[in-house]
């Protein structure tokens, strides 16, 4: 279609509508309520009336034309053919977009439409072109529609997706409550690798009373082991009566301060991406959980009788739209070759990401092992695939349904891929719980057709805590909004200087972790240093001191441990990579295994000195690497190593 044709379509369409407008401004029976009149043999018509039904909330009359254009004689029948008819209460007639936007307008998140096709220069020009393309093109039009909604193009509503996405983060509450508590005591209890007792006495010592602000804990009130105690165990009875969704706005904004106390009080063995999402997935949670004691059923069905927040789910689902994209930019801006630079051209034979990968990673699994031994072809359309999907597909968040619904199964299979092969705890659950959200209620089987209309747009009379959470959760979008926007734009751009008002707001609510940038495997780590500890009693004969789960002994097969996380071994993999200096924790350890303190040795697989403290301990560096088929048939061994150096060295207590 040339400029030349689409203008005399819209000079066309505007002329029919301002004749129509001139001779038949009213009809002569005003109705009780509104009408849209539609042409009852257009598939299509049919099908966007439905979703307008529902948006209007029985506000609007709908029937077809049909049945009922004999009653308005003023209104020429070939106007029925060509366009919707809208009819107002004092017998107006609007027509074409006009008739759409007027009939919208009865719903407050459409108000903007009609106010813009009157005052928004150009925008009812427009309006009315598509409108009329459309009209024109009708079949291409339905088929496009089944092709990205499918039969049903009601707005979407989220019941199932709030219930089931409440259970799964209760449900990781609860592993993570779990597998911290049975490691706690040995990373900052009293006799810890790094006390919080002592953390927190040095902030207040350093900075005063502002401390209290810049590291939110609740241990500021203890920092005792049976507070610490409190805490995990506070955590799993909260998980599961969020699981079980009893009182789940109270349970989810308990998980949120008990799980940042403790997040605090990890200091750098809970200072992990997982850690921080799982703190903001819950804190946005708080506003999307109905704010009832035991949230009700409407009869006759197993939908919940208060709607789930617009406003929270946005919020959630821009939570899932960064975590992915920014995830997958800061690989491509990051300089490393191994993911294809943005500032060269992107080479298929740069995608190399995928030959470190699966041996380099903190802790993989035996499948790394064997995914390791895939031909170079395939890694490197796994690599771009990965990209894809962190980058492109998230934008299909914000799609039709069809198409949203393929970004959520692209999403969850990238989330499966990478659990198979390596432990990341419990970060791939909680991304597939996220993406749970971009599920509706039409996909779940719930029985929409059972239900009134008004049901899915409006729900139940709202009460005062569902608008007090309403309003809430508006304040939260517009104090972090512009901060993730920027985040989001950083990864695109890292050298981007932070303009110093966002800067302020950020420093501001940092500590919460309710606003935060997401990007895992940057850089591609290309060789794999192992730190082996070692203890003697008398300087000559070494024993080494066996981990849970990070590599060692090369003939043991890599195991799978998540969604528990040995925060011993993964900080032992970041002790390795970033050197002694920037592990100051590290000889806090080691003072800890020549006391031979039992809540930091039951952190380990094996302590060697089990009745006597050793009388030495040391730290050797080795590099390790999967080894070949051929290697492993022959030797049996999943690793080979070699020495490079000393970690730390010798050291004894003085007594």
């Amino acid at each position: 279609m040339t400029y030349k044709e689409a203008g005399r379509i819209v000079r066309r369409n505007v002329r029919s509508t301002t004749q129509l407008m001139k001779e038949h401004p009213r009809v002569s029976n005003p109705l009780p309520k509104p009408l849209l009149i539609w042409d009852g043999e257009c598939h299509f018509c049919r099908r966007w009336i439905e979703r307008w039904r529902v948006i209007t909330g029985g506000e609007v009359e709908y029937a077809p034309y049909q049945e009922i254009a004999e009653r308005f004689p003023e209104i020429p029948p070939e106007q029925f053919q060509r366009s919707v008819v809208y009819i107002d209460r004092n017998g107006q007639v609007f027509v074409a977009a006009a008739a759409v936007y007027r009939s919208l307008r009865c719903c407050r998140s459409k108000k903007w439409l009609w106010w813009s096709y009157q005052h928004v220069p150009g925008f009812a020009a427009v309006s009315e072109l598509a409108y009329r393309v459309i009209a024109e093109n009708r079949p291409f039009a339905s088929a496009m529609t089944r092709l990205l909604w499918g039969k049903d193009v009601r707005p979407p509503t989220y019941f199932w997706a709030r219930r089931w996405f409440l259970s799964a983060l209760g449900l990781i509450y609860l592993i993570a409550f779990v597998s911290l508590w049975t490691q706690i005591h040995g990373l900052v209890g009293a006799k810890g690798i790094i006390p919080i007792e002592i953390y927190l006495a040095n902030a207040k010592a350093q900075i005063g009373l502002r401390a209290v602000s810049v590291l939110p804990t609740l241990c500021w009130i203890s920092s005792s082991n049976s507070f610490l105690h409190f805490l995990c165990g506070g955590g799993v009875v909260l998980s599961v009566l969020l699981i079980f969704r009893i009182a789940p706005a109270i349970s989810a904004a308990l998980l949120f301060v008990f799980y940042l106390s403790l997040a605090v009080a990890g200091q750098n063995f809970l200072s992990f991406q997982w850690d921080i999402l799982l703190l903001e997935t819950g804190f946005l949670a708080i506003f999307f959980a109905p704010w009832q004691l035991w949230p009700k059923e409407n009869p006759g069905s197993a939908i919940p009788a208060t709607a789930a927040s617009s406003v929270a789910l946005f919020l959630l689902k821009f939570l899932l739209f960064k975590l992915m994209f920014m995830s997958g930019m800061v690989k491509l801006t990051s300089g490393d070759d191994c993911w294809g630079w943005l500032d060269h051209s992107f080479q298929w034979n740069a995608l190399t990401a995928l030959d470190y990968h699966y041996w380099t990673q903190p802790l993989p699994t035996i499948f790394a092992w064997f995914a390791d031994k895939h031909p170079e072809w395939f890694k490197k359309f796994s690599v771009a695939f990965c990209l894809f999907v962190e980058i492109i597909v998230p934008f299909f968040i914000w799609a039709p349904r069809r198409v949203r619904l393929t970004a959520a199964g692209l999403l969850i299979f990238l989330q499966i891929a990478i659990a198979i092969t390596g432990n990341y705890c419990f970060f791939n659950l909680l991304a597939i719980a996220l993406c749970l959200l971009l599920i509706d209620d039409a996909v779940w089987m719930v029985g929409r057709d059972s239900v009134e209309p008004r049901a899915f747009s409006k729900g139940s009379t709202e009460s005062r805590p569902t608008k007090i959470r309403h309003w809430l959760a508006i304040a939260v979008l517009i104090i972090t909004l512009p901060l993730n926007l920027w985040l989001n734009y950083t990864a695109i751009k890292p050298e981007a200087d932070w303009p110093k008002s966002l800067l302020t707001l950020y420093a501001r609510i940092e500590p919460f972790r309710i606003a935060n940038g997401y990007g895992l495997f940057r850089v591609m780590t290309k060789e794999r240093p192992e730190i082996q500890v070692e203890g003697s009693a008398d300087g000559i004969d070494w024993v080494s001191y066996e981990f849970k789960w990070k590599p060692g002994d090369v003939n043991r097969a890599p195991r799978w441990c998540a969604p528990h996380q040995p925060r011993l071994d993964w900080q032992m993999w970041f002790a390795a990579l970033g050197g002694l200096r920037q592990e100051q924790w590290f000889e806090n350890f080691v003072v800890r295994l020549l006391d031979n303190e039992p809540s930091v040795t039951r952190l380990l697989a094996r302590n060697p000195f089990p009745d006597k403290p050793p009388k030495y301990v040391r730290a050797v560096l080795f590099k390790y690497q999967f080894t070949t088929s051929e290697e492993h048939r022959a030797t049996g061994a999943w690793w080979k190593r070699r020495e490079i150096g000393e970690f730390f060295p010798e050291a004894s207590l003085r007594r």
